[in-house]
């Protein structure tokens, strides 16, 4: 299955490719190093939530188009609309699509190559996993012209620690993609030409599970974020005993007592 977001302008601002259970979404405004234009936004959603209902989509790849994954928001766009209506329009609508990464039950992947920059770093900590180039990098730099990155605030205090965070968003200084693997926004850094293959590998691990237990794991992980312990350890055993009664479980339970590879009915 292919598809893809068709805006106004003559090129599709979002590109969907859908192979093996993988739908690679790729953001497709490379002359403007994939900004998060209105559009772009509202093609993330609309594809998004469509995924996120599809059983045959087992993992999503978000990746970028040209020379970068995405420097932010459009800048231009910003300041050709500017009231405070627009504005909070436009964060809402961007926190929404940030959330949907993680309300989905299939895990989304960040494959980074280049810059993610303010939003588009945002963007790389909200998915479950990313993958990145060893000559990527990370910035929240909107503090350099005056405006605090407060929504990838967000996302950067639930990836790494707050004085590594804080100083990201202080001085709107770029990281090297060690230094992310480091302070746990990226899981892993290869050479460009590996990108696609260290992808591979995750979204192969993950198909070989089940996807029922991906998808209430998933969920768990971050609900019981916003908890406290004892609630968080209720929602827990509460899902722990909801999966035991899955199909799967059995399945696979019995798989590793006899052996043998299991034979999911949730794939």
């Amino acid at each position: 299955m292919s598809a893809v977001i068709q805006p106004a302008a003559e090129q599709p601002l979002l590109l969907r490719n859908d192979v093996d259970g993988v739908a690679t979404l790729t953001l497709n405004r490379p002359g403007q190093f994939n900004s998060l234009s209105e559009g772009l936004l509202t093609a993330l959603q609309q594809t998004l939530d469509a995924i996120g209902k599809d059983a045959g989509v087992r993992v999503v790849v978000i990746a970028g188009a040209g020379k970068a994954f995405c420097a932010g928001h459009d800048l231009k766009e910003m300041r050709a609309h500017h009231d405070k209506a627009y504005m909070q329009q436009l964060f809402r609508q961007c926190g929404r699509v940030m959330t949907t990464l993680t309300e989905i039950p299939q895990p989304v992947i960040a494959r980074v190559h280049g810059i993610a920059t303010a939003a588009g770093c945002q963007l790389v900590a909200m998915c479950d996993l990313a993958v990145a180039t060893d000559s990527s990098r990370f910035a929240v730099s909107g503090i350099n012209v005056g405006l605090f990155c407060s929504t990838p605030a967000v996302a950067l205090a639930r990836n790494m620690g707050r004085k590594a965070a804080m100083e990201m968003l202080l001085t709107g200084e770029f990281i090297d993609a060690e230094e992310a693997l480091e302070r746990g926004l990226v899981n892993r850094v290869v050479p460009a030409e590996r990108l696609d293959e260290e992808v591979k590998a995750l979204t192969d691990s993950i198909r070989g599970k089940s996807a029922a237990a991906v998808g209430l794991g998933k969920r768990l992980f971050y609900r019981q974020l916003e908890m406290g312990l004892d609630a968080a350890y209720q929602l827990a055993a509460e899902t722990m005993a909801c999966n035991m009664m899955c199909e799967d479980a059995g399945e696979g339970i019995d798989a590793f007592m006899q052996k043998r590879p299991p034979a999911w009915k949730h794939r």
